[in-house]
């Protein structure tokens, strides 16, 4: 983690610089919305809160509330409305509960809402529909009560993997029982990978490699792009020739806190405006049926075309290089 502290200093000064451009776009892009009503929008979604990082860090209570920090401190000027879900068997036993209330606590205090990612972030596909219930319910134990003492209340879980079911007695089952407990599930129609070039990236920065930090960021960026050039029509075709309010998946660490107000800027050019998932989701497209059961954790769109016995188009992947170091990390 040395290493990592003296590479930050340098890539800070780069985020103040992308931020200061970031406010100026905000100011225009203002400008043309009071001059025309916005077609595009977005709710923003963090998954693996606390964080992704490593064991060690987040076993250290003083390390992981210092990244829950600057990830916040990063959003803060961008009124991105994002939701996080957490994970509360993220960190080690020695530091909960009382790492994983103070992180929810700053998320909170922040004014960002919360939902439930699982406890341990199972595989759905290798285990009962009840053992996976209860490492749902298990999940909420600590971001229940403090969200509920805000006077709000839990509603949204998030799949870990995407993964709703292999089988459709299965899939039956898990919604049955998320829907007995007051959940509504969190969809993602623009997926990514951005974990890919996380895992890279905070290898990357232990190494102090600054430059391949810089080279996956600006990939991830490009890639994001891409994302949009399919997802985007894509999405209209299934909805009337209207794009619709879309949900976009992405992850709290190091790649996004140093490159999401890339991504952020990325949203406003292309005529986004940033809306709660609540906002999004209560788009008809929505109500969709859902039956897609398989071992895959894919895009809501691609689910919905499934149920409608209609082919996919799957998102393009990452460049050769990226994939490539990925596999042989």
């Amino acid at each position: 983690m040395v290493r990592a502290r003296q590479v930050r200093p340098r890539l800070s000064h780069l985020a103040a610089a992308a931020l200061a451009g970031l406010l100026l776009a905000s100011s225009a892009h203002a400008q043309v919305q009071a001059q025309a009503p916005v077609e595009r929008r977005v709710a923003v979604t963090f998954d693996d809160l606390p964080y992704q990082a490593s064991d060690a860090v987040l076993c250290d209570p003083e390390a992981t509330l210092a990244l829950t920090r600057d990830f916040l401190a990063m959003l803060a000027p961008l009124d991105s409305r994002a939701t996080g879900f957490v994970n509360e068997g993220r960190v080690c036993d020695a530091a909960r509960p009382a790492l994983v209330a103070q992180v929810v606590t700053l998320w909170l205090d922040a004014g960002l809402p919360l939902g439930n990612h699982s406890f341990s972030h199972p595989d759905l596909g290798a285990m009962t529909a009840d053992q996976y219930l209860a490492d749902v319910d298990r999940g909420a134990e600590i971001t229940r009560p403090l969200v509920e003492a805000r006077g709000d209340r839990l509603v949204w879980f998030r799949h870990p993997f995407l993964k709703a079911g292999e089988t459709p007695e299965k899939k039956a089952a898990v919604e049955a029982g998320l829907a007995e407990r007051g959940y509504r599930v969190a969809t993602v129609t623009l997926d990514n990978n951005d974990w890919m070039y996380a895992d890279l990236y905070r290898r990357a920065e232990a190494a102090g490699d600054d430059a391949l930090m810089r080279r996956l960021g600006e990939a991830y960026v490009a890639h994001m792009a891409e994302a949009l050039d399919h997802y985007e029509p894509y999405s209209a075709e299934m909805n009337g020739g209207v794009e619709p309010p879309q949900v976009l998946l992405l992850h709290a660490n190091a790649l996004n806190r140093d490159w999401y107000p890339r991504i952020h800027d990325l949203f406003l050019r292309r005529g986004y405006a940033f809306v709660s998932l609540d906002e999004a989701q209560a788009d008809p497209l929505y109500d969709r049926p859902d039956t897609y059961a398989g071992p895959n954790g894919i895009s809501w769109l691609h689910r919905w075309r499934l149920t409608a016995d209609e082919r996919p188009r799957y998102e393009p992947r990452p460049p050769a290089w990226v994939v490539e170091m990925y596999e042989a990390r």
